[in-house]
């Protein structure tokens, strides 16, 4: 195994959902982690350099003497396409172009989605290809592209609504027949993100999830859901037309107030899309990294930290930055 000791870790992304855990999981690994922070709070334990990815003063001091980078910086929601690709592709681009301005540029592990295999879904969907392209185009000699499945666990305000829905009458899923959702615990993610870190380990596009690969009917995964948590709802199967109404009058209202929602007609698309498993030749090699969170104990650790957690925060949850 590669020596990782007194190794330094640039990461982008460091303060939305997944970065936390990311960088524990980093540090777990002996790196010390140097984090891009655009205006939230760090945990401590970093070394913190204010910025953005659109300020190439800053991207230089990060990566100045860095053995790696994590890029999990991006947009998972937005007002507007434009505005997704100026982040997840545009700001790749100037990463890309900060790591090879380094006189020894570094090993690059860019986080990106299963959404990228199918780029004509969404808008955040092309965004998340277009920024994995930008790397690739700059010449990164080592460069590994994680496409992670859904992510969830402790710190995700997004799914809070649907899997608090549990205790409530009904508990709404997607009525996609046949379709298959991958899922991933955080920490199972950000593991996966430190193992490929160290630079020689082997490059590509990987793919991770849980270990049910094949993933995870929408039915089957209510029925995960009330388990974890007792609750009673009774498991709807909504039509895509439902979905699409309400998806129609967040984006109106979006576009009036100028503040993104999740559920978009583009994230309706990537719902009621059949096939988001994750692909075996695409696995990591297990040698350098397996899941190890079962969905249901997964779903146990989501539950009690939203029940533990303070009242959702008024935060504008667009970033993973």
């Amino acid at each position: 195994m590669t020596d990782k000791r007194g190794r330094l870790v640039a990461v982008t992304g460091g303060t939305g959902f997944l970065g936390p855990h990311i960088a524990d999981a980093l540090r777990a690994a002996g790196w010390s982690v140097r984090l891009l922070v655009r205006r939230r709070p760090a945990a401590a334990g970093s070394d913190i350099v204010p910025g953005s990815l659109f300020d190439d003063a800053a991207l230089d001091r990060l990566l100045q003497g860095a053995d790696a980078v994590v890029h999990a910086a991006g947009r998972i929601k937005a007002v507007s396409r434009a505005e997704f690709l100026r982040v997840n592709r545009d700001g790749s681009h100037r990463l890309a172009a900060a790591v090879m301005r380094q006189p020894r540029p570094p090993r690059v592990v860019a986080v990106s989605s299963l959404a990228a295999r199918e780029p004509r879904l969404s808008a955040y969907a092309e965004s998340k290809r277009a920024g994995e392209e930008a790397l690739r185009e700059a010449g990164i000699a080592d460069l590994a592209v994680v496409r992670s499945a859904a992510v969830y666990g402790p710190g995700d305000r997004e799914t809070a609504v649907f899997l608090r829905a549990a205790d409530g009458p009904v508990l709404p899923v997607p009525r996609v027949p046949g379709g298959r959702v991958a899922l991933i615990h955080a920490a199972d993610a950000a593991a996966a993100v430190a193992a490929l870190a160290p630079p020689g380990m082997p490059g590509g596009v990987f793919e991770i999830s849980d270990r049910r690969i094949d993933g995870y009917g929408w039915r089957e995964l209510a029925e995960e859901i009330l388990a974890a948590s007792g609750g009673r709802a009774r498991i709807v199967e909504v039509p895509r037309a439902v979905f699409r109404a309400v998806a129609g009058l967040n984006a109106a209202a979006g576009h009036a107030t100028g503040r993104a929602v999740m559920l978009a007609p583009g994230k309706v698309r990537e719902l009621f899309h059949p096939d988001w498993s994750s692909a075996r030749d695409r696995q990591p090699p297990p040698e350098i990294w397996s899941p190890r969170v079962d969905l249901r104990d997964g779903l146990r650790q989501t539950l009690r930290w939203l029940n533990a957690a303070a009242p959702a925060e008024t935060k504008d949850a667009r970033y993973a930055d």
